[in-house]
């Protein structure tokens, strides 16, 4: 925008990034109400608010998160254009997704290849428990989660859960460990790797209740990709969908139990409402 004032711009990134009027009114060596007037006039120019206050600290709004993302590209360009003397000039987008730590990394490369395709996005991926992400997307610090275990309605947040895929959970195991008569038996014959992942962990207890034997757990871990580095270490049977081992069913290493569990696992991006939603999200939802 060729009438967009970068003073304003830089004085806004200041005050995004302190999160506090007064500090940042101080780094910038201007009066809170002089720096107060500039933030507004900014807002006046973009037609939007851009914080909120939460008692003493200043928190990005919807927009405020958008225009902060473009002030940091913006003079982060001329930063490096200053220190290099190269520049492309090719806008890189942020997209932000949060995982669940209990997630396939190899669904979680899937939903991401369209975007790593495009060479022009800038990918921040963050993992950790289903109650972080979904706070930090209802901050607007994050743009997608994706879990296995949809966000429950009664939390309060205004979210939007997209059912991506369901794969059937499975039993795998070394070539060794799969001459058993029946699922009865190889299940109280062999050693077993779980995850705790929530609908995995009660369609097992579920299983073996209906079996009516009792199942050696030699491993319960929150990590899918600890649940293939030990079934592939042969410590035991890995309960899982067939997308965290496809390499190794594919290469030999492991093979599938001739038993259907009759558990299935779902697969989620969950989103914000937003007025803004990041540009390449509907194309990684389709995908």
């Amino acid at each position: 925008m060729a009438d967009l004032n970068y003073h304003h711009l830089r004085y806004f990134r200041e005050v995004a990034h302190e999160g506090n009027l007064t500090r940042a009114a101080g780094r910038l060596n201007l009066s809170q109400s002089a720096l107060s007037i500039q933030i507004k006039q900014l807002e006046d120019r973009l037609g939007h608010p851009l914080f909120t206050r939460a008692g003493r600290r200043l928190t990005l709004t919807e927009a405020g998160r958008i225009a902060l993302d473009h002030a940091d590209r913006i003079f982060g360009a001329g930063e490096e254009l200053i220190a290099t003397l190269r520049q492309t000039g090719e806008a890189r987008q942020t997209l932000r997704i949060g995982a669940q730590s209990t997630l396939s990394r190899n669904f979680q490369l899937a939903f991401l290849r369209p975007a790593l395709a495009s060479g022009e996005t800038e990918i921040i991926l963050r993992s950790g428990s289903n109650a972080v992400l979904m706070e930090a997307l209802a901050d607007l610090a994050l743009d997608v989660v994706l879990t296995n275990e949809p966000p429950h309605r009664e939390g309060g947040l205004d979210l939007i859960t997209h059912r991506l895929d369901e794969q059937p959970i499975g039993l795998y195991g070394t070539p060794a460990r799969m001459h058993h008569p029946s699922l009865a038996a190889m299940l109280t014959h062999e050693p077993v790797i779980l995850p705790s992942e929530s609908t995995i962990r009660s369609g097992f207890d579920s299983l073996v209740a209906r079996l009516g034997i009792t199942a050696r757990i030699v491993a319960e871990v929150d990590d899918m990709a600890m649940v293939r580095l030990l079934a592939r270490e042969d410590v035991g049977l890995a309960i899982a969908p067939a997308v965290v081992l496809t390499d190794e069913i594919r290469a030999g290493l492991l093979q599938s139990a001739p038993f259907a569990l009759d558990i299935v696992e779902g697969f989620y991006a969950v989103t914000a409402r937003r007025s803004f939603p990041h540009p390449l999200l509907r194309t990684l939802l389709d995908g």
